[in-house]
């Protein structure tokens, strides 16, 4: 059996969504109980609370947007920061079920670290050794002033080496790939960066971390920080926002999107079963969202579909305007299905982060598919430069239904006609795709 290492030690040091319109609906709970948070971002929009249940606990958590709701034409973030309950982290470490810390006590993690994602993912060989001179992008709106410092705090506790810009590891830039003349500063996409770059991080310690923050958060700046990401020499892009499909849509794939030999990552969505952009480009790696617990089972993992509630969950669906891409041949979608492959989404089941921009400086859980597309990104860099020619996106088809995938095959994110575009089964699904990454064959090519 694989090692869960649900403690996350220190080790010795080695060598990384966007609504266009209206608010986003937030739905709480699931898996998990009693107590950890910590203060609100200061334009967080209030969360709603809710009850559910899960295979694995039955008691409330609850978690709320880190990005405050978008003006019309503008795109939230949709990372969801955990505000209260105990997480699957914390349960495997026999916290005491009658024990609530202080919602503002961000003193130690409570969400899985570096450890855990490579042991769950079979990632611990590959990220020890791989991923030097790699350069993973990570693609947000507005500025973090202090993400190179929060950064330096998650890899220090992890044990995991420095990656500063005086080593030459981190650099931030605009979207004009500016170091100095940066986007203003905002509280709730400060969180979105430092999950995706911690992210980065815990799956690809060696690799380097581009920073490129958008002048707001429009499709086009976005777009236009896609392009710089891939002027400036990434091959992994992570976009960790989504929304709506428009009709201009197939436009945005050829101006923004449509990079050979470039893995470009997008959250497939957090409002459950449903289409978006880009996740519904057909040049990107959509990646969708499990719950991810520990098991006895010769994995050591168990995986779900994370749904929440039929307003929050995995997205996944059929694309109105963009076309199959010709290595996509399930049938119950005549253009673009999402999504492709998966990685741990739920809160409940979520990720430690260290952020200080706008709360209480300290660590946080994560959840949502803000975080599965920077570990995703971050296997395609363990797994080397794609050809020149290649469209990434394509690479896990090729490992269709081998032991490269850990197949998901319970849970659904809402109801539709054809039910594996809602419903996890035997193969490939909407909501999780081919499956998580059982270490990086899969994420080649």
């Amino acid at each position: 059996m694989r090692t869960s290492n649900p403690q996350e030690p220190a080790r010795p040091a080695i060598r990384g969504r966007w609504r266009r319109i209206g608010a986003a609906t937030v739905g709480t709970a699931a898996l998990v109980l009693a107590g950890f948070g910590a203060a609100g971002p200061a334009n967080a929009a209030p969360a709603a609370k809710a009850t559910s249940t899960t295979a694995t606990t039955s008691s409330k958590v609850t978690w709320s947007p880190a990005c405050s709701t978008p003006a019309k034409g503008q795109m939230a973030c949709k990372a969801l920061r955990v505000t209260g309950g105990t997480t699957a982290f914390q349960k495997a470490n026999a916290h005491a079920d009658t024990v609530t810390p202080k919602a503002a006590d961000a003193a130690t993690p409570s969400g899985y670290g570096p450890s855990n994602l490579q042991s769950a993912y079979g990632l611990t060989s590959a990220a020890a050794s791989n991923g030097s001179g790699e350069t993973i992008a990570i693609v947000d709106a507005y500025n973090d002033p202090n993400a190179e410092a929060d950064l330096a705090k998650y890899r220090s506790y992890y044990g995991l080496s420095a990656c500063t810009t005086a080593n030459g590891c981190f650099k931030k830039v605009s979207q004009t790939g500016s170091t100095t003349s940066l986007p203003s500063s905002d509280a709730g996409w400060s969180e979105e960066i430092s999950l995706d770059v911690d992210m980065a991080s815990a799956i690809c310690p060696n690799c380097n971390i581009l920073l490129v923050e958008a002048t707001s958060a429009t499709m086009a700046n976005l777009g236009k920080a896609v392009n710089e990401a891939v002027t400036l020499g990434a091959k992994y892009v992570s976009n960790s926002y989504g929304g709506s499909e428009s009709s201009s849509d197939t436009s945005y794939d050829t101006s923004y999107f449509n990079h050979p030999g470039v893995a470009i990552t997008v959250s497939a969505g957090d409002s459950a079963y449903g289409a978006e952009y880009p996740a519904a480009s057909k040049y990107v790696t959509s990646v969708g969202g499990t719950a991810l617990s520990t098991s006895s089972n010769s994995r050591g993992w168990t995986e779900s579909v994370w749904e929440t509630s039929s307003t929050e969950g995995t997205g996944s669906g059929c694309s109105a305007y963009d076309a199959k891409p010709t290595w996509q041949t399930d049938t119950g979608c005549s253009k673009r299905t999402i999504a492709d492959v998966s990685a741990v989404a739920d809160p409940a089941t979520g990720v430690s982060v260290y952020d200080s921009y706008g709360v209480t400086a300290g660590w946080y859980t994560f959840g949502g598919t803000s975080a599965s597309s920077p570990i995703i990104a971050g296997v395609y860099a363990l797994g080397g430069t794609p050809s020149s020619s290649s469209y990434p996106a394509s690479f896990p088809y090729a490992s269709a239904g081998t032991s490269a995938l850990n197949d998901v095959t319970s849970g659904s994110n809402g109801s539709c006609g054809s039910s594996y575009l809602c419903t996890a089964k035997s193969g490939y699904d909407g909501p999780t795709g081919w499956g998580t990454p059982e270490g990086v064959s899969a994420f080649t090519g």
